[in-house]
């Protein structure tokens, strides 16, 4: 057991944006694209360092790949829903499409840019499941002309309500490699690596859990960590907060449309307060 969290982006790049754990970075991403986009071999073009982390803490939480192909991928895990993610998401992803081209290239050189991005909120409550892809598709015929443009939504947040909390229903509900990686990030404190079974019992779960439980932070580290560890927290925070909220005034207006139609039928208002169990001047303003 850890108490170190994957989710906080400090620590989601010390365990996949390292060299030593290139295979576990390859791992997560053949876990997420398609089959004629799975990787060997990836070169990380922003390896994690302790000295690039204090000259620059602000830009190297995401990471940078190219896999043996030339095919670049970039892959960030997002803490806190931040107002225009989606217009932040492309701009990252075309970032690391232009910057192939040097002054004088040509065109041909570019080859196809992924962005991952792992969400710890719902983005995109219209769609229920939690891995989105997104790419250029002409809007009648639906055929993909501009193939090079590719990003991946994860939505942890969704993944969690699905798998539950149990152990056993996070089981049963893992059916793919992306589920396993989506289990360790937000499960990781229940998953024993001394006693994985089913599909659990993959050395790549293994491997990350062992990461996990030997961490080390600097001082530095620690304190960057914490501080987005915090987010994390008043994240979830809110979130819930923002759901009790809003299953109470669900409550409240189906009392509401109850106490109108029963005032329609002319049942005193004392009545319709002891059925409802709304105030009697609530009742009266109804009126």
């Amino acid at each position: 057991m850890t108490c170190i969290n994957p989710r906080v982006d400090l620590a989601f790049k010390k365990i996949f944006g390292v060299e030593e754990n290139k295979d576990l970075l390859i791992s997560l991403i053949n876990s997420v694209v398609s089959l004629e986009d799975q990787v060997r071999d990836v070169k990380l073009l922003n390896p994690y360092n302790a000295r690039n982390f204090r000259n620059d803490k602000l830009s190297i939480l995401d990471i940078k790949a190219e896999g043996e192909t030339g095919k670049k991928f970039n892959i960030e895990i997002q803490i806190s829903d931040e107002a225009d993610y989606d217009k932040r998401a492309l701009y990252y992803w075309g970032k690391l499409y232009t910057e192939q081209l040097q002054s004088g290239a040509d065109y041909a050189i570019l080859t196809k840019a992924i962005g991952i991005h792992i969400l710890n909120f719902t983005s995109i409550p219209e769609v229920k499941k939690y891995h989105n892809v997104f790419n250029i598709r002409e809007k009648e015929s639906n055929v993909e002309y501009f193939k090079d443009l590719e990003l991946h939504t994860i939505e942890l947040k969704k993944f969690m309500e699905e798998a539950g909390e149990e152990v056993s229903t996070l089981l049963s509900s893992v059916k793919s490699k992306i589920d396993i990686w989506s289990a360790f990030l937000t499960r990781y404190d229940v998953l024993n690596k001394s006693n994985l079974t089913g599909p659990f019992n993959d050395p790549d779960l293994k491997k990350a859990l062992d990461v996990l439980e030997i961490m080390n932070l600097s001082t530095e580290e620690r304190e960057e960590y914490e501080s987005h560890l915090k987010w994390l927290r008043i994240e979830t925070n809110t979130l819930k907060k923002a759901e009790d909220r809003g299953r109470e005034e669900g409550r409240e207006e189906e009392r509401m449309q109850i106490a109108r139609n029963l005032l329609k039928t002319g049942m005193s208002v004392e009545n319709i307060s002891l059925v409802t169990g709304m105030a009697i001047k609530n009742i009266d303003a109804l009126k």
